[in-house]
């Protein structure tokens, strides 16, 4: 059982014209840093059940809140959110521990921007580690287009970028149960109902499933994001479109060392063609859903640790 006053105390760090509230854990293993990228609606907490399995095998851990999270920074323009940003308060985090680079780890969103900084700043990257969020290829239309003529405009990404500030509005009323609704486990098959699935289920009295963690644990998530709304988190989202157009005349192959981790039950799907872009990628499944940290926290310690070694 983990007690939620076990977490590391944060220190604010100044990085790339922002501040990021960073976990650290193996302190004593300088040298050899490993640095955990949370995804969304989530915290640097998500990654509490690693931080101690990676600081005993020797690495030096780092866990931000990225920018729009917890106590870090959440700059109002919408464009301070896009891969440039997120990438470059990254490298700016391993300039101020003074590493030339670091074996990172992301998980959903932070999945995405550990795939754009192996485009964007290659040589800060010396291997890489996603779960869930595969690398997604750059293809002819820009991903919000794409994604509304796959998936319709109620679909949660293009809804965020077409009827901007609605969806952050009902997450923001009540945070508490929106977050307890998402964070869930064993979920049955349901049928697709009408409307936005994001604010059906910040809505929805009765969750599905089982919860991913206590309800000590969940405090931490509601307690942050209660003091900095959701705008900031969905912010990312709104940069889809930027990002592709940014990521244009980038080289699309990431030429590191790189371990995939799936959710045999994860809704997010997997991609088909994921060696064409990286070709030295290794590819694992584990049986659980979304929050696949948080869901099978041993198998995947066990899993990264084998990978890393």
């Amino acid at each position: 059982m983990f007690i939620p006053s076990d977490f590391p105390e944060p220190t604010l760090v100044p990085v790339n014209g922002v501040e990021l509230e960073v976990f650290e854990a193996g302190r004593q293993n300088a040298g050899k840093p490993v640095v955990l990228c949370h995804g969304w609606p989530e915290h640097a907490f998500s990654w509490r059940h690693q931080m101690p399995a990676l600081a005993a095998a020797g690495y030096h851990v780092i866990v931000p809140n990225q920018r729009g999270y917890g106590n870090s920074s959440r700059p109002a323009a919408v464009t301070d959110y896009d891969i440039e940003h997120l990438t470059g308060d990254l490298v700016a985090l391993l300039d101020h521990y003074g590493y030339e680079d670091a074996t990172f780890v992301g998980h959903d969103w932070g999945a995405n921007v550990v795939w754009g900084l192996a485009l964007l700043h290659p040589d800060r990257v010396n291997r890489l580690i996603a779960l869930s969020v595969p690398y997604l290829e750059r293809g002819e239309r820009p991903w919000v287009e794409f994604l509304e003529a796959l998936l319709g405009n109620d679909f949660y990404m293009v809804h965020f970028n077409r009827q901007p500030g609605v969806a952050d509005a009902v997450f923001d009323e009540n945070p508490a149960r929106f977050l307890r609704n998402m964070f869930r486990k064993d979920e049955p098959p349901r049928e697709p109902q009408p409307g936005m699935a994001m604010i059906n289920l910040a809505r929805a009295e009765t969750p599905p499933g089982e919860p991913v963690m206590s309800d000590d644990e969940l405090a931490v998530l509601i307690t942050a994001f209660e003091s900095s709304g959701f705008t900031g988190s969905v912010n990312w989202y709104r940069n889809l479109d930027r990002n592709w157009h940014l990521l244009a005349d980038v080289d699309p192959v990431v030429r590191h060392p790189a371990l995939m981790v799936y959710g045999e039950r994860d809704t997010v799907a997997k991609s088909a063609n994921l060696a064409e872009f990286v070709p030295e990628v290794e590819v694992v499944s584990l049986d659980c859903g979304h929050w696949i940290q948080q869901e099978k926290p041993e198998e995947l310690n066990q899993v990264i640790l084998k990978w890393l070694g």
